[in-house]
């Protein structure tokens, strides 16, 4: 879906969103873009009305699981509705004809969500699937919270952290029609005070602009996210930085993840949407063999709970783990 054709009217222009006003522990929301995706699988069903005039459209799966394009006079991306008739930031609904019933589906805003900027921006994986557990920083109001609940589903979850008190008014309210998102009024810089509220996690979403955004991620990911699991960070400029260039602070970033045993796997600029913004996807905590002797071998970089799903002793802390093959 090219910018030109989107259905959403950019927001300043395309420009950055906001100035530095804190999000779940950090503050603005942020990220650029790339390619353009438009991708998708076969059609589904005619809509009763489309985004003008009642024209008919047809929802296509897009590759990333439990995400859709809306084809029609204007295209969009959209995800099915948890809460069928409700909507949570005055976005579009879509109704589509499927056999004997109907599915609703909500338009997804790429300017006033960075995810949904990263997925028209061609981004491969964002990790985020039906069923999937999910810790999202910087929560705000709950807007893109809200379609990372339609994505999970009823079986998966999204612990949603938000400093604000302001933001978090807005957040409860979201929380009470989904019951799939958990909210969570905290500093992010504080993964402790909230550490008996959230269980382990597949993925890490964070969008708090702050200096120090690479340290609350990996803060929250020793607490809560599984070895081998994945984070998503969006990253703006400015606020780490406004004297270096983008693609500099972008590679400061990128190398403080590696310190802190964040894999990146995957980088992003989200223009139009954005100015100055990128997302970077990587794995947590990734094996490292450190040696294989007959039937015994060596990895660095496990929790005792992963290493217990590997089938070895159950142990607590980091660090080498001898195991037996097979």
């Amino acid at each position: 879906i090219s910018p030109a054709g989107s259905p959403f009217p950019p927001r300043g222009g395309g420009g950055a969103r906001g100035g530095g006003g804190a999000r779940g522990g950090g503050g603005a929301r942020g990220g650029p873009r790339g390619r353009g995706r438009g991708r998708g699988g076969g059609a589904r069903g005619g809509a009763r009305a489309g985004f003008k005039g009642g024209k008919k459209v047809t929802v296509e799966p897009c590759p990333l699981p439990g995400v859709f394009i809306c084809r029609g006079r204007e295209d969009a991306l959209v995800t099915r509705n948890l809460v069928p008739g409700e909507s949570v930031y005055g976005e579009k609904r879509i109704s589509v004809e499927d056999g004997d019933t109907s599915v609703e589906y909500r338009a997804w805003n790429p300017f006033r969500s960075k995810l949904a900027a990263a997925i028209l921006g061609g981004i491969d994986q964002i990790h985020i699937r039906p069923g999937a557990k999910v810790l999202y920083l910087g929560a705000a109001s709950g807007t893109t919270v809200s379609h990372v609940s339609d994505i999970v589903g009823q079986d998966g979850v999204v612990y949603a952290v938000e400093f604000s008190h302001r933001s978090g008014r807005d957040l409860l309210n979201v929380a009470k029609k989904r019951t799939n998102v958990v909210p969570v009024i905290e500093d992010a810089r504080h993964p402790h005070k909230y550490r008996m509220l959230i269980g382990m996690v597949d993925v890490i979403f964070a969008d708090v602009a702050q200096p120090d955004q690479t340290r609350i991620v990996a803060l929250n990911a020793h607490h809560f996210l599984r070895c081998g699991g994945h984070f998503l960070i969006s990253i703006k400029a400015n606020c780490i930085d406004s004297t270096a260039p983008a693609e500099a602070v972008f590679a400061g970033e990128v190398k403080k993840m590696t310190a802190e045993r964040m894999k990146p796997q995957e980088q992003l600029t989200l223009e139009p949407y954005e100015r100055d913004h990128a997302v970077v996807v990587g794995v947590y905590r990734y094996w490292v063999v450190l040696g294989c002797t007959g039937l015994y071998w060596v990895i660095l970089g496990c929790t005792g709970r992963d290493w217990e799903g590997l089938g070895g002793e159950k142990t607590t802390g980091l660090g080498t783990k001898m195991g037996i093959l097979g």
